[in-house]
């Protein structure tokens, strides 16, 4: 899609493409406050968040607890008051309104009213989208393009009138799409539409996100398009409460499904263990656990190998090699005891640790779990 901006007064890294990876939002204890009459509410508490190119990000939580004053705040509807923020690489307390302005045309808004232009068909809504392309052709063909892939192939010279709430909400998107942005902001983009409809738009917003390296951003309580998210950010009362990758909460879930104390847990109960376990780099030769020392830690190797020593008093022998997948740590957490064994880095690599209060609390919400465990750590 070739596409003409006006000339922008911001520094060329606004227009430089983002790569995989890098930070387009930077977050850093953002507040944010209602102001009326002579009170003030406030709605954001010491919020800080990064998003990268690539990513589809979901916002979750009650309603009230802040999501869309932070979208707004995002993507500059709303002044920031408190804190700092970064977009793509701009300190956005030093921009003035021109500068801001022109940011705003590298967003994509899609917000729960459409605010499609009634007198215009759904093709022509897409086309003022873009208004500076100098080929309309171009253009055209691009707008026929997009709405086709959200399935409005047959209504692109319908009017918004004419055209279900699904309909009218996907005509939306593609408007959105037009401009090429390099961020996506999303608010319950998918609350009108079926199930089949609700996958289409989140995966053309996931191809944009990986494609184009943009980032998207959507806060819902559509349950059904979780799947599609690297990342999944929960909000209570005005705080990020949680940031979860979802790709590596997947893969430990597999990974503590696979070890015997965990495998009679569900997905919830597993999905909430991983939540809680932090990844930790080890090196070759690096002692993680010593023998006799209190015990705070339970470990599942996520890559690299460990070997596990026991020393009787008379020797210290080396007892087995711990490879991806295997745990250890669990036996005197358990018992309340010393560490049994020395275990050390045989290569360099990762752990998941789970802190003793956690895998404390784990046990004690599963009794059947508790029983498990004491029968697997008896019978070493």
């Amino acid at each position: 899609m070739s596409h003409l901006f006006a000339h922008s007064t911001l520094s060329d890294s606004t227009d430089a493409p983002f790569h995989e990876g890098e930070n387009i939002i930077s977050l850093n204890e953002v507040n944010y406050r209602f102001y009326n009459d002579s009170f003030s509410t406030q709605i954001l508490f010491n919020n800080s968040l990064e998003i990268k190119a690539g990513e589809l990000i979901i916002m979750t939580g009650p309603s009230g607890s802040g999501k869309t004053t932070l979208l707004t705040l995002m993507g500059l509807v709303r002044r920031l008051q408190d804190g700092h923020m970064t977009l793509f690489g701009h300190n956005v307390r030093s921009l003035n309104k021109e500068a801001i302005i022109q940011l705003r045309r590298k967003i994509g808004f899609i917000f729960q009213l459409h605010n499609l232009f009634t007198s215009l068909t759904a093709l022509e809504n897409l086309e003022m989208a873009c208004h500076e392309l100098q080929n309309k052709n171009d253009l055209r063909r691009e707008a026929t393009i997009l709405l086709t892939r959200l399935g409005l192939e047959k209504h692109v010279n319908h009017r918004p009138h004419s055209l279900s709430g699904g309909q009218r909400q996907r005509v939306a998107v593609a408007r959105a799409l037009m401009t090429q942005p390099k961020l996506i902001l999303a608010d319950e983009p998918t609350a009108a539409l079926d199930k089949v409809a609700s996958i289409e738009v989140v995966s053309v917003l996931k191809e944009w996100a990986v494609i184009h390296h943009a980032a998207v951003i959507i806060v819902t309580h559509d349950s059904r398009i979780l799947g599609y998210a690297d990342r999944i950010v929960n909000m209570v009362d005005g705080i990020i409460v949680s940031d979860v990758d979802v790709h590596e909460s997947l893969r430990v879930c597999e990974f503590l499904q696979s070890v015997t104390l965990f495998s009679h847990f569900g997905v919830a109960e597993l999905s909430n263990i991983a939540e809680k376990m932090v990844l930790r780099k080890f090196k070759s030769g690096e002692i993680i656990i010593r023998q006799n020392e209190s015990a705070h830690e339970f470990f599942l190797i996520s890559n690299g190998s460990v070997d596990v020593f026991v020393n009787d008093g008379i020797s210290n022998d080396m007892v087995s090699t711990l490879g991806a997948g295997k745990y250890f740590g669990e036996r005197a957490l358990l018992s309340g005891g010393l560490r049994t064994a020395t275990v050390v880095g045989h290569e360099d690599g990762e752990v998941y640790v789970l802190k003793k209060p956690e895998f404390d609390a784990a046990i004690s919400a599963s009794p059947n779990f508790k029983t498990q465990l004491k029968n697997i750590f008896f019978a070493k």
